[in-house]
């Protein structure tokens, strides 16, 4: 402390000895002159502030220390003087000593600029101070301004006063929940108002007195202890009620200052000196509350941080409005000066501030919606007799429920109407979704109404509202803001209440409780990551869990795990949702507090992650499972929860109550059926990441598992004890080796290995596996004992390697490397990886691990069997770009070739891994995502071809189809058999990595924890998984194996079968290598035969279009996309996908005749060769009437529509007004495929709007036209191309992602089938509904051929991709001549009759002809067909079984090319 502090202290504490003396309605002077301290003086002086001689403000906004004539204060310290004190003398001292100490340090401070300044005392404020709360500050500011109008010192109409009033913010435990806190705010009102009515020339400070640390004495410490035990464990004794309490004063004082005029006027100004904006609540930041908070802020009594007060609430009025600071008192700090920019006190107007009432959440009424559930299960039937095992619990034979928990199991806010943040207070019981029991499950679901289904004698239920300690509570005996300190407490109280209740029979009742805790303590975890460390969480639970097991017979215990907190950071930085933030930041401060992708955030979504993971192992010790009538089960469903969003896409906050925090009752229900689902699912199969949107139907427990699930019913095992993050468990039981060491390398077990060794770059080399987060200097670290397919350290139950699995079969394995080095130190023996490592240097590499095995004594190389495994490629990749002749496929491929031919040509008793070369492209985004900390200057550097590229460039497109190259090359290398021509060796290539999807965390934010510190290299993390994926894919056979790799997936480690022993190769699995295909296909002819006799045009021109034959149309039209336009009809590779080949259009285009090509106009030009209007080539200049554009939608449409208009309007080779026009329009699949990203825009309701919008035009601009409408295909079978072929040089998933993307028989799958049909059906439905039938001359008719799409196959049942382009999206000219002919049959089949699949088969003679019975193209009316919107429905019911069958088959035995 400085010399000039030291001086000034004596004088701040002067007033402690002269100010609480004096009494009574008076004038005092607070410095007398014979002891006034030179510090004050220096104080002063320091300052530089303007003479005090000068002329007083005008306007309080611009009032400085020295204007000031009178200070004063009025007011209580709240509880600080807790009325259950026995010490009343003392109770009564405290708070006045501080209040009448701290005015007068304060007047002290204004007297070094104003000496004449008075401190004015009123005496209720001397007299009971601690006992008045808001209701007497009236009656203390009546006296104050009675003695400042007496005072003959004070012009009280022309000197400035400076007032502050100490106000209590009321949060006692004893007040009602469904009480108000903001009933002490009118009294404030009351106060203010007369003020500001009775005062001149006035500034007011606001001092919230319970934001003052408490005043610790030994009395009120031992009293404080008196009341702690309820506290323990919780953030509430109540601070749950205090932060809601708080902020709901906070807004309505906030409102208040907004609402009133206090700031309106020169001359008066209300000033908060403490904002409870500013004042934040931590809940449990030190595990409990009120108990400990005394000694973390106690101040001794009497002393100077009295006189501390008064210097904060100076240095407070020194800083404007936002940037006050909390009162400390635990020593004087340096009183602040005036500055020379801002010498006054500031208020709201000279802060640039506007008190703005903080919003709450929803701002309408949500629609209101039914809270019940119906129950599905007929059998509802208890057991016959009480079963005596718990895994023979049936639903029926639970008597007893309970719960244990926080907040979420009290219910707070559940039944709370929007914007009723104070109502979040009340907790509804009745309502609680584990074990609430009002009314019943018709119209409240929750666990408890579910199971009193099964059994209507059910008690332990909780009904109404209230606490747990009232009678309704029962045994819900969470506690509101527990964390799991207080999990114990809560367990003691539930076995007492269930042991004293006389409903149950305690020894014979089967009792269900569930447990959920753990939100609380994560909320809190930032403040103390010791306190709230994974161990001290599960060890709480494992406390409480403990006496349940060691005392309640006949229990079914549900463990539900923690939540996903950090999704509730969506809500609160969501705009578009109105949420009380600040509320919410005290709520839970470390999940909202911290941006997205804020280091802080990681560190809670690890935390997350390890409390999830350690309750589970926890339980999988079998610690509870040791009695037959106890067992605790994980129920997991909220693990992986995401934020709730609506049709929009944003968070969608009528799931939680006003606070934006709990639960609202539609979440509560919700989260019952999810665990009454969890509690039916065996283990192992649980689900574990519940979409509270979507609708939950209940299970129903099965004839053959009518029981709730356990371990020991569910076949489940556990692991024998918790595994280390990167470990893994062999489940394998049968790991011998064969009896005699085997002569073929068909015939070898895991166990028969004896060495093993490695090929490659730095990825098996290891660098930077090891490294820490962001730690750069480390990425030349050679971690080669950790390396995926060599690496040895450690054990399998921490370190996953190849080694480490084959280790499990044969503990004499060797060749693995250890430890971290080069590739020359011993450590690395045959791991001969080398970092920065090409395919040319591959030779190298083998050459010496040949010369390593022949020489080293550990090994014997002719006799034991090695299996080496190659992994190259990346780099090879990474620098493709800057020499593609050096680093082309065939290059790449014929270096490999070089090192295998060594090793075939070396090596006895080898199995040889060739792992595929990488797909490194998805790695790009954790580069192109600016919220990741990786730099694109190292990714240049490392990778400079693949990861800066954008995305949708020409060099992504080359990369990707590189990659593919690569990889294929790889496939035909193993496949020419060169390999195959010893017994005892073979090549394996294993295609895990063919396909890798980016990890990622919730809100899609890649997950850099797989990654080292470049994001280029891989983390242990990775390396495990690339562990288990490479075993996997040896034990699968071939025809057969796993070609993706899901970083994030549980992959669990295989085990050979008895079937099949072997590790996996082309011989023991009958796999036969395909034959190699020519370079280039001939060129193919897809033109057909047509012959229809007789077939001349009307002896007139029709009038009607239902008198029109094939031969009368003389111009044809199209609209669409890029069906339309042809793409990919003869392309051969990237560079020409996106070419329009118009020509070979299946509805418009007219290459060549119909001989060579099948289109319609070829097939029209049959019957009338002056057919005009149809595309050639491939330029726009020749497109003709052909107006589809590529990349379309149904929103585009009636622009091309206008467009054929106005150009056949000006035409000179068509007569608009008398030629017949036949027009087709094909649009939908870009609206479809893109539908799951914007569901408004590509919404079934605006694709049918579109499509009517174009028919209009035409309809009212085109006469004599005929209008084909191609119902939309059935996009499902992509699926089929993406699953099962190869060889397509685009992925789906980007051309395709809303069907191509969701999992099989997923929610999001099946929405997109009924979404594909809804497009067909309502847009059949519009047409057919006689909106187009006025006129004589048009027609619109569904050609529906497509309704039904059967992917052809080839003679082996895969996709024949002989129909589609090189991106398996568009159709070859094959395809589009298959579309021609079904088009041109449809139109001459009947209304009601038509075919509506297509099974793209080809034949020359496929084209029907029309008949001399009916010679006109197909309407409605001469199809004698109702118009009608059921066509559609008819239509489809139309399609016998048997006919899908045969199209399928044909598909097949139609596959090879005719």
């Amino acid at each position: 402390m400085d010399q000039g502090m030291k001086k000034l202290l004596p004088a701040l504490w002067l007033p402690v000895l002269i100010g609480t003396a004096v009494h009574g309605l008076r004038v005092e002077k607070n410095l007398k002159k014979e002891v006034e301290p030179e510090p004050f003086r220096n104080f002063h002086h320091s300052c530089m502030l303007k003479s005090f001689s000068q002329p007083a403000s005008s306007s309080v906004h611009t009032l400085t220390p020295s204007d000031i004539q009178a200070v004063a204060a009025i007011g209580s310290l709240g509880n600080i003087g807790d009325s259950r004190m026995q010490h009343s003398d003392l109770q009564d001292s405290i708070p006045r000593n501080l209040i009448q100490t701290s005015m007068g340090t304060l007047t002290a401070l204004v007297s070094r600029f104003n000496p004449s300044v008075r401190h004015y005392s009123s005496p209720g404020n001397s007299r009971a101070a601690s006992q008045m709360g808001t209701s007497s500050l009236l009656e203390q500011a009546e006296e104050l301004i009675h003695s400042m109008r007496d005072s003959q010192e004070l012009d009280y109409e022309k000197n400035w006063k400076l007032i502050t009033i100490f106000y209590p913010y009321s949060s006692r435990a004893s007040d009602s929940p469904e009480s108000s806190p903001l009933d002490s705010i009118k009294g404030l009102e009351e106060v203010l108002d007369f003020l500001h009515e009775k005062v001149p020339k006035a500034f007011v400070n606001l001092v919230d007195s319970t934001q003052l640390p408490a005043l610790s004495n030994p009395h009120m410490d031992q009293n404080m202890r008196s009341i702690s035990d309820s506290c323990i464990g919780s953030i509430g004794c109540s601070t749950l009620d205090d932060i809601i309490r708080r902020w709901s004063y906070q807004n309505t004082l906030e409102k208040l200052l907004a609402s009133k005029w206090y700031d309106q006027s020169d001359d008066f100004a209300v000033v908060p000196q403490t904002s409870l904006q500013e004042a934040e609540v931590h809940p449990a930041r030190n595990g409990r509350d009120n108990v400990d908070s005394p000694k973390r802020s106690s101040v001794e009594i009497p002393g100077k941080e009295f006189s501390a007060l008064g210097v904060e609430l100076w240095n407070n009025m020194m800083e404007p409005i936002g940037q006050k600071q909390p009162y400390r008192l635990s020593k004087i700090t340096k009183p602040v000066c005036p500055s020379q920019e801002h010498p006054y006190f500031f208020t709201y107007r000279n802060s640039n501030y506007s008190p703005s009432p903080v919003e709450s959440a929803q701002e309408q009424q949500p629609e209101q919606l039914s809270f019940g559930t119906i129950i599905p299960c007929s059998d509802r039937s208890p057991s016959d007799t009480v079963p005596q095992s718990v895994h023979k619990l049936r639903p029926a034979d639970i008597k007893v429920i309970g719960a244990l928990g926080d907040s979420l199991t009290a219910a707070n806010g559940a039944g709370s109407s929007p914007l009723n943040i104070a109502d979040v207070l009340v907790q509804y019981r009745g309502l609680s979704w584990s074990v609430g029991g009002d009314e019943n499950v018709k119209t409240v679901t929750t666990l408890a109404n579910i199971l009193r289904e099964f059994n209507p004698s059910l008690t332990g239920f909780s009904t109404g509202r209230g606490t747990h300690q009232k009678p309704n509570a029962s045994l819900n005996q969470a506690v509101a803001g527990a964390v799991s300190e207080g999990l114990s407490s809560q367990a003691r109280r539930l076995v007492d209440l269930m042991k004293g209740d006389t409903k149950i029979n305690f020894q014979e009742d089967w009792k269900l409780v569930t447990v959920f805790i753990g939100g609380n303590d994560l909320c809190a975890s930032c403040t103390s990551l010791e306190q709230f460390s994974p161990e001290n969480f599960v060890s709480n639970i494992q406390t409480a869990l403990d006496i349940l097991h060691k005392e309640v017979p006949r229990l079914f215990v549900n463990l539900v795990t923690v939540l996903h907190i950090t999704t509730l950071s969506e809500l609160y930085h969501e705009e578009s949702v109105k949420c009380p933030k600040k509320l919410m930041s005290s709520l839970c401060s470390c999940a909202v507090n911290h941006n997205v992708n804020a280091p802080e955030m990681e560190v809670l979504e690890i935390l997350n992650k390890k409390y999830q993971d350690a309750t589970r192992h926890l339980i999988e010790t079998g610690r509870y499972d040791t009695r037959e009538d106890f067992t605790v089960v994980v129920q997991p469903f909220l693990e992986g929860t995401t934020m709730p969003k609506t049709a929009e896409g944003v968070p969608d906050a009528s799931f939680f109550a006003p606070d934006c925090f709990h639960f609202q009752q539609k979440t509560h229900s919700q989260a019952a059926r999810a665990l009454w689902n969890n509690m039916l699912e065996p283990l192992g199969e649980k689900t574990d990441a519940q979409r509270l949107e979507d609708e939950i139907i209940l299970k129903c427990p099965s004839p053959d598992q009518p029981y709730l699930r356990t371990q020991k019913n569910s076949g489940y095992s556990y692991p024998t004890q918790p595994l280390e993050v990167y470990g893994s468990q062999m489940l394998c039981k049968n790991r011998a080796p064969s009896v005699i060491s085997p002569v073929s390398v068909h015939s070898l077990k895991p166990a028969d290995m004896q060495v093993i060794a490695a090929l490659g770059d730095s990825l098996t080399a290891g660098n930077a596996i090891g490294s820490k987060p962001n730690d750069m200097s480390d990425l030349n670290t050679q971690y080669r004992g950790l390396a995926w397919s060599i690496g040895g350290d450690a054990s399998l139950r921490t370190v996953t390697t190849l080694s480490n699995i084959l280790l499990e079969f044969n503990t004499n394995l060797t060749g693995y490397s250890t430890s971290t080095g080069g590739p020359s130190d011993p450590i690395s023996f045959l791991n001969r990886a080398v970092p920065g490592a090409q395919a040319e240097d591959l030779s190298d590499q083998a050459e010496q691990l040949v010369k390593l095995m022949k020489n080293d004594s550990r090994i014997n190389f002719d006799t034991d069997w090695k299996i080496i495994t190659i992994f190259i490629g990346i780099h090879d990749l990474c620098n493709y770009c800057k020499d593609i002749n050096h680093y082309s496929a065939a290059n790449f491929s014929s270096r490999i070739q070089k090192a295998l031919d060594i090793l075939h040509a070396e090596v006895p008793r080898t199995l040889v891994n060739l792992v595929e070369v990488m797909d490194f492209l998805p790695l790009r985004q954790l580069f192109l995502d600016s919220r990741l900390p990786c730099s694109m200057r190292v990714a240049e550097e490392s990778c400079g071809c693949i990861l800066p590229i954008k995305e949708g460039s020409s060099e992504l497109m080359m990369m990707s189809e590189t990659v593919k190259a690569y990889q294929n090359s790889m496939q035909n290398l193993v496949e020419t058999g060169r390999y195959d021509t010893r017994e005892d060796f073979t090549v394996v290539l294993q295609p895990f990595l063919r396909n890798i999807s980016l990890p990622l965390l919730q809100g899609d934010r890649p997950d850099i924890s797989f990654f080292a510190p470049d994001c280029f290299h891989l983390s242990q993390k990775s390396h495990s998984q690339l562990s288990r994926a490479l075993w996997n894919n040896m034990l699968e056979p071939l025809g057969k194996k796993t070609f993706s790799c899901d970083f994030t997936a549980n992959i669990t480690l295989g085990c050979p079968t008895t079937s099949q022993p072997f590790l996996g190769t082309y011989k023991n699995s009958n796999y036969t290598y395909s034959p190699l295909e020519p370079t280039k296909k001939p060129n193919q002819n897809w033109g057909s035969d047509l012959s229809c006799p007789g077939q001349t045009p009307s002896e007139e021109v029709p009038t009607s279009v239902h008198k029109l034959r094939p031969s009368d149309i003389q111009v044809i039209a199209a609209l669409g996309d890029s069906l339309t336009t042809a793409v990919g009809a003869q392309a051969t590779g990237l560079s020409d996908l996106k070419t329009s080949w118009r020509g070979l259009s299946w509805s418009a285009g007219s290459e060549g005749s119909l001989e060579s090509h099948t289109t319609l106009p070829n097939i029209l030009k049959k019957f009338n060769p002056n057919l005009s209007g149809f595309s050639t080539g491939t330029e726009k200049e020749t497109a003709g009437f052909n107006r589809a554009v590529g990349e379309a939608t149904a929103q585009n449409l009636s622009a091309q529509a206008l467009e054929l208009v106005e150009l056949m309007k000006s035409s000179p080779d068509i007569n608009y007004k008398e030629d017949w026009k036949l027009v087709t329009i094909l649009i939908g699949r870009n609206d479809l495929c893109q539908y799951c990203l914007d569901r408004d825009t590509y919404s079934v309701g605006k694709y049918v709007q579109h499509l009517q919008d174009s028919l209009d035009i035409l309809y009212a601009e085109l006469p004599r036209a005929f209008v084909n409408v191609v119902e939309i295909m059935e996009l499902t079978g992509l699926r089929q191309i993406e699953r099962e072929a190869s060889g397509c040089v685009l992925s789906g998933l980007s051309l395709c992602p809303c069907f191509l993307k969701p999992q099989e028989n997923s929610a999001e799958l099946q929405e997109m089938q009924r979404v594909n049909r809804d497009f067909q059906e309502r847009s059949t439905m519009m047409i057919n509904g006689g909106r187009y039938d006025k006129r004589e001359d048009f027609a619109v008719v569904v050609q529906p051929f497509f309704q039904n799409t059967n992917m052809p196959l080839d003679r082996d049942g895969k996709p024949d991709l002989s129909f589609f382009a090189v991106d398996c999206f568009h159709f070859s000219a094959r395809g589009y001549a298959s579309m021609a002919a079904a088009l041109w049959n449809n139109m001459l089949e009947p209304v009601g009759q038509k075919q509506s699949y297509n099974n793209f088969t080809y034949e020359r003679s496929t084209l029907t002809c029309p008949t001399s019975e009916h010679p006109f193209l197909f309407t409605s009316r001469n199809s004698g067909s109702q118009t009608s919107g059921s066509t559609a429905e008819n239509n489809r019911a139309a399609v016998p079984y048997w006919a899908v069958i045969v199209a399928v088959a044909a598909g097949i035995l139609a596959g090879s090319p005719v």
